[in-house]
């Protein structure tokens, strides 16, 4: 089976619990068609670069699936008529990260605050 990155947005006013129960549906569609998912993250409400059907926030969430190619194409086909789902994207990669993914770890970063030149933390 092939392993993949499936990123969808979802409204804005859409509750975080609302949020987590389309992540739900996207991992039992998978399952249901011999898939498995192997981690999901969800990014949380960030602000898009542009406005995409009149909203200028976005839920971000992540999943890492390791499935076959008919179970993406469902997964995409099922995303694309929920009308909850703004975007979508689903990419093929050769390996899953370990950890966290980017988008969490730039979280960690700007909360250990930022080093001035000579190695000391900012206050």
């Amino acid at each position: 089976m092939a392993l993949y990155e499936h990123v969808f947005l979802a409204r804005q006013d859409l509750a975080q619990a609302q949020v987590d129960a389309l992540a739900e549906i996207a991992t039992k569609i998978v399952e249901d068609h011999n898939g498995k998912v192997v981690k999901t993250e969800s990014w949380g409400l960030r602000s898009l670069a542009y406005r995409i059907a009149k909203n200028r926030k976005a839920h971000y969430v992540m999943l890492e699936i390791d499935a076959p190619a008919g179970t993406v194409a469902e997964l995409e086909r099922q995303t694309q008529i929920n009308e909850d789902v703004i975007r979508y994207m689903t990419v093929k990669v050769d390996a899953h990260e370990e950890g966290p993914s980017v988008m969490m770890r730039k979280g960690d970063r700007e909360r250990r605050g930022r080093r001035d030149r000579d190695g000391g933390f900012e206050e």
